[in-house]
């Protein structure tokens, strides 16, 4: 098997899994880990040979940004304190306990070295934990603390990771500098960020084509990472930035083609380069047992050491966190998400595994000094975060679901239905509103005018059933039996066109490209 059928049995995988996981309820990326540490074992597998300095710019740009289209600005604002006390104090609070305790058990690894471990290892992995949080049913706010945390933790992470692996390299650290690299690395993320969100928005308005916009949007998070990147700013901050101004500024609520097309686009892309990347963990398996060759006793003494380090730590930092944003947000009425008990706390603890961020930047670690000399301790650097991002993603991710079920976690969806109810009644009244405008320019005949005020209220009643009157909502019911007789009728009738089209495909004469677009406006009716 060469590297190209590996990628192809990756993203094969990367698509089966989803539906074996919902079978077994178990999460996807961690199936795509068991699958890439079977396949790592096998003989006629190679080893996966992937530039380290490629493999943040490949993989992270999309995931992220597929990520932040799930959030909000507003989200992100409402929740500055929890994500503040996660993503940033979090992640350094960990860097700084983990690089303490490899500094003292592993023989000669330097403070630089250390904390360069403490960086990769320290970020939980936003896929891994919205995946799972998604299957399991949890409540919206702990799926939007975990997604804050995912996004901005890995900001914090990388940062730190560069600032010691530059250490490392050049055999210099000045305070000062490193912490004015960290100014300038978000001052010029957040330009790249904004310049580019600006820049892809008035483009996207000028390309018009709906499959234009779709790869449009597939480019730009590459540019806003590398060209953050090539300035010496945060690459990941930069996606953020640019995917949050997109998502609040770049959305036409008219352009419905390009938003379900877009939808589906991201979705496939999110799926397959999350199973991608998640294969890869479970096949670095091999460089893995390759590294403890004759030191395993030693080398796994070390890795739990450090995983029950990470593990205790989250623990520790989450009771007093959780305790006192549940203080300031009783003395403050904002709208903030935080847990609301402490099963709710211990959800979130458990919930923190590592993943894509900490593989790649443990793969990105240089081979060489500037000196050319090996970089100190690579291998059991490598070897160590290894074992954190296996006992973590696949011990926790396999137990997660028994733990919920255990602590009776559930979403909250008496409140998800009073939203979806509240929204529903907004719908239907701009949509009276806009035909009562419409009645003062146009003069309506009776009979449309009163069918278009029922079309009005059934816009809202067929969001949120709840919202209709008894006599109203039965017959509202009438009709939507009627509309879907109706529906049925027309889609076998359409399918019919549909097939007699098609096969005029391989007629003699017959122009493919007239089929091809006949058809398109078939299916668009369809759809319709």
């Amino acid at each position: 098997m060469d590297q190209l059928a590996l990628l192809f049995v990756l993203l094969l995988g990367a698509v089966v899994s989803v539906p074996v996981g919902d079978r077994l309820r178990l999460p996807a990326p961690v199936l795509m880990t068991l699958l890439g540490i079977l396949l790592a074992v096998l003989d006629f597998v190679p080893n996966v040979e992937i530039p380290p300095d490629l493999i943040l710019p490949l993989l992270l740009p999309p995931l992220l940004y597929a990520a932040v289209r799930r959030t909000s600005w507003r989200q992100f604002a409402a929740n500055v304190r929890p994500i503040f006390l996660l993503a940033v104090a979090l992640v350094l609070v960990t860097t700084a306990c983990v690089a303490a305790v490899a500094h003292a058990i592993v023989p000669g690894l330097t403070v630089a070295a250390a904390v360069a471990l403490g960086a990769l290892v320290a970020p939980p992995d936003p896929v891994a934990a919205t995946a799972v949080a998604g299957q399991l049913g949890l409540p919206r706010r702990l799926v939007s603390i975990l997604e804050g945390e995912g996004l901005f933790n890995d900001v914090t992470a990388i940062v730190l990771y560069n600032v010691a692996i530059a250490a490392v390299v050049s055999g210099t650290f000045s305070p000062w500098e490193a912490g004015l690299d960290l100014l300038l690395s978000a001052v010029v993320a957040l330009g790249v960020g904004l310049a580019l969100g600006w820049g892809a928005n008035k483009l996207l308005d000028l390309l018009g084509d709906p499959t234009l916009q779709i790869g449009l949007t597939l480019l730009v998070p590459y540019a806003s990472y590398v060209l953050s990147e090539e300035l010496h700013g945060s690459g990941v901050l930069a996606v953020l930035v640019t995917a949050l101004f997109l998502a609040e500024y770049a959305t036409d609520p008219d352009d419905v083609m390009t938003r379900l097309a877009g939808h589906t686009f991201w979705d496939i892309v999110d799926t397959l380069v999350t199973g991608v990347a998640f294969g890869l963990i479970g096949l670095e398996l091999h460089n893995a047992i390759r590294t403890a060759r004759g030191r395993w006793e030693e080398m796994l003494g070390w890795a739990g050491a450090i995983v029950a380090t990470v593990v205790v730590v989250r623990l520790v930092w989450l009771l007093p966190a959780t305790w006192l944003t549940k203080r300031l947000h009783a003395r403050r009425d904002i709208d903030e998400e935080i847990p609301t008990s402490w099963r709710e706390t211990v959800i979130m603890w458990w919930s923190g595994m590592r993943g894509v961020a900490s593989v790649a930047l443990a793969l990105a670690v240089p081979l060489t000094t500037e000196e050319n000399a090996p970089f100190p301790d690579r291998n059991e650097i490598v070897f160590i975060a290894f074992g954190v991002i296996m006992a973590t993603l696949v011990l926790q991710g396999l137990t997660l679901p028994t733990l919920v079920h255990w602590l009776g976690v559930e979403a909250d969806t008496e409140r998800e239905k009073a939203f979806e109810k509240e929204l529903a009644v907004r719908a239907a009244r701009a949509a009276k509103r806009r035909l009562k405008e419409i009645e003062e320019v146009e003069e309506l005949p009776d009979e449309l005018s009163e069918q278009m005020l029922r079309r009005a209220f059934e816009i809202g009643v067929r969001i949120s059933p709840e919202i209709g009157e008894d006599e109203r909502r039965e017959a509202h019911e009438k009709r939507v039996r009627r509309l879907k007789r109706v529906r049925r009728i027309q889609g076998e009738m359409l399918s019919a066109a549909r097939h007699e089209v098609l096969s005029a495909r391989n007629e003699p004469g017959a122009d493919p490209e007239v089929v091809d677009r006949v058809l398109r406006h078939l299916d668009v009716r369809s759809l319709r």
